[in-house]
């Protein structure tokens, strides 16, 4: 797939998939969402092959290095071939929530949690992964 030699980040990041839509790349751009060795970037900053950007998606965040330059959105088999995740293993989702994850206990003595106490207990875990700590 031919390249332009000049390529934006915001179209960069939509490319290889890590954004949905070419405008929330171009968004996270904006609100300081995306860096450059701790620089915030703008969406028309030229991506060069090399550079290693920090990108904020919510709790998610990934540190992805430019491996080949990629203009148009294509699957998610073939972009992986033109960036390389580096971020530590630590700052993953999987990672942390392996660590973070609630611990419920019950005071000693008191018995088994009646049903409301059940409810209650059910809507506490749902809560808790549907958000995705």
């Amino acid at each position: 797939m031919p390249v332009k030699e000049k390529l934006r980040i915001d179209k960069y990041l939509w490319a290889i998939r890590l954004f949905k839509t070419r405008t929330l790349a171009s968004d996270a751009c904006k609100a300081g969402r995306v860096k450059l060795d701790g620089q915030n970037i703008k969406p028309a900053h030229e991506v060069k092959i090399g550079e290693v950007y920090q990108v904020s998606k919510g709790q998610d965040r990934k540190i992805v290095k430019v491996t080949g330059m990629l203009e148009n959105r294509v699957d998610a088999k073939t972009a992986v071939n033109f960036y390389e995740d580096v971020t530590p293993v630590e700052e993953t989702n999987a990672f942390k929530s392996m660590f973070h994850a609630p611990v419920l206990k019950r005071d000693r003595g008191t018995g088994r949690p009646t049903k409301r106490d059940r409810r209650e207990i059910d809507d506490l875990k749902d809560d808790y992964f549907e958000k995705g700590n």
